[in-house]
């Protein structure tokens, strides 16, 4: 090939270029979180957009921002994305997308780990979210009835059992009520214990011994999901058998878990994310609800406890910590 057409050719892939790998180059992704991101399974939302394509330092910025329960630095990396828009922002955990819809953010959002989003207010409807809100539900009331159904699987001579929730959630307490409606058909006590802040936890679970309960459900929260090995070391400390809502509070100690799949959430949200970065509307989006659910059981702590586990329910669990 001659200088002059070789010349040639290459000023038109400089042409082309700002528009394809430059513009990857540019692309800037801003992930907030209100607790603690790094204490949770984070790095397979950073593997499921990497799959995608997008990989921090290589051809994308990808920040991370967590709020560590406080809200005024929450409230202060807010209002750096709404002044520095990103091209998108991914919100994990309900207070974010909260403090996301009420600075009224410009930027595509999208959201998970959210139970109601459109009881919240974040979106119109699931079908058609309208704004620049889109992501994936949590899961609905019915969880907290589906908890406390797997423990009296386990326990059948369960009476009482010891709900410990924190009231600043307020989807939780319709969960709460869920929980109390299926306690009421099997003929269980529940009694609630409302929990403020990491230095009510002992507190928290020694008004539950207390009150003479069996076992607990412990409804995780931003913050608390930090904490999961001390949550299992006292559950376990004062002999109660106890469920949780994700997969790694099972695999850190707790005897019980169900939920959504924590994986399958990160991987959608990366999945919207790229539609949305390929030109996508997040109006146009539906909000996706969860499809798989996990139990998970501890073997070990349910040893520490001197249980016995029915064959249902370890035939039942999808993951099983020996």
């Amino acid at each position: 090939m001659r200088r002059r057409e070789f010349m040639t050719l290459l000023a038109a892939a400089v042409a082309t270029w700002p528009f394809t790998a430059r513009a990857q180059q540019n692309r800037r992704i801003s992930v907030l979180h209100s607790g603690y991101p790094n204490r949770t399974p984070i790095q397979h939302l950073f593997a499921a957009l990497r799959a995608l394509g997008y990989e921090d330092g290589r051809n994308t910025r990808i920040e991370l921002l967590g709020g560590e329960g406080d809200p005024e630095r929450l409230a202060a990396y807010v209002a750096k994305l709404a002044a520095e828009k990103p091209d998108v922002i991914i919100a994990l955990t309900e207070p974010a997308v909260l403090a996301l819809k009420k600075a009224d953010v410009t930027t595509p959002v999208v959201f998970a780990f959210v139970s109601d989003p459109v009881g919240r207010g974040i979106v119109k409807s699931l079908a058609r979210p309208g704004g620049n809100f889109t992501g994936i539900s949590f899961g609905g009331t019915a969880l907290g009835g589906k908890r406390l159904e797997l423990l009296l699987d386990l326990l059948p001579d369960t009476k009482r059992v010891a709900v410990i929730w924190n009231p600043s959630f307020s989807n939780d307490s319709a969960i709460v009520e869920a929980i109390r409606e299926a306690a009421r058909t099997r003929g269980v006590g529940i009694v609630g214990r409302e929990l403020h802040g990491a230095g009510d936890l002992s507190p928290a679970f020694d008004d539950a011994k207390a009150s003479g309960a069996q076992a607990a459900i412990f409804m995780s929260d931003n913050v608390m999901f930090g904490r999961r090995k001390e949550v299992a070391a006292l559950a376990l400390a004062r002999k109660l058998p106890s469920i949780h809502s994700f997969a790694p509070e099972a695999e850190d100690g707790a005897l019980l878990s169900f939920g959504p799949d924590l994986d399958e959430s990160y991987r959608r949200a990366a999945a919207l994310t790229d539609a949305i970065l390929k030109g996508a509307r997040p109006s146009d989006l539906p909000v996706e609800e969860p499809t798989r659910f996990i139990l998970a059981l501890n073997l070990q702590t349910a040893a520490a406890l001197g249980l016995t586990i029915p064959p249902a329910i370890l035939v039942r669990a999808d993951k099983v910590i020996e």
